[in-house]
């Protein structure tokens, strides 16, 4: 009985550090200010002097602007990263403004690095995510002002303005630098390009539509 008991602590034990590990790192400072001038190659940036750490390293202006939708997406997304706010360097958050035209859409696209969670501020839209393979199932709805939806990190997910009005929404992040592959500028926009054969088969279509889609992008 006593060796079972031991089993089960031990078990509670070994849970409890399982959850522990698999969590982000605490920091081991108080915060880590971007320094994009360092000539240090890290996975992310090189920590400014903090001495040198000034409050607009961890200030943006601007998100209340609208952003310019007259594109042939009718979309337009107001980044703030660590490019833009330094002192967001390992705190794993970001934010995007992304404004509507009437119809646009923010194409199909996936964050590599970060799960999504946006809020409509204005207006309705129609959001969605596409689950991997083999089922590549398409989870969709549509939202109203104040609605919240929850993108998971790197499935492809799309925004499209459904209303007639312009649309507004904010989007917190789960990395400082979530990345963002826009699937049609990413497979038809490549530099160099993707070999035309092997997008015919990949898409079963006729050579000249994998053409005349890569000279739109």
């Amino acid at each position: 009985m006593a060796y079972r008991g031991f089993l089960l602590v031990n078990l509670v034990i070994f849970s409890s550090l399982s959850v522990v590990f698999a969590s982000d790192p605490s920091p081991l400072q108080d915060f880590c200010v971007a320094d994009p001038q360092s000539a240090v190659l890290v996975n992310g940036f090189a920590c400014k002097n903090p001495k040198q750490v000034q409050a607009n390293d961890f200030f943006f202006s601007g998100l209340h602007l609208p952003g310019n939708t007259s594109n042939p997406v009718g979309s337009k997304v107001t980044p703030v990263t660590v490019v833009q706010i330094p002192g967001l360097n390992t705190l794993g958050i970001s934010l995007a403004r992304i404004d509507f035209a009437p119809r646009g859409i923010n194409p199909p696209h996936t964050h590599p690095r970060g799960s999504e969670i946006l809020t409509v501020i204005e207006g309705s839209l129609e959001v969605g995510f596409v689950t991997s393979n083999p089922e590549n199932r398409l989870i969709t709805k549509v939202l109203q002002k104040g609605d919240v939806f929850v993108f998971p990190i790197g499935l492809i997910h799309f925004q499209r303005n459904i209303g007639d009005g312009s649309a507004v929404a904010i989007a917190a992040l789960s990395s400082q630098n979530p990345g963002v592959i826009t699937i049609a500028n990413a497979v038809f926009g490549s530099t160099p390009e993707i070999s035309s054969d092997l997008l015919v088969k990949a898409f079963q279509v006729d050579k000249s539509v994998v053409n005349y889609l890569q000279s739109k992008f």
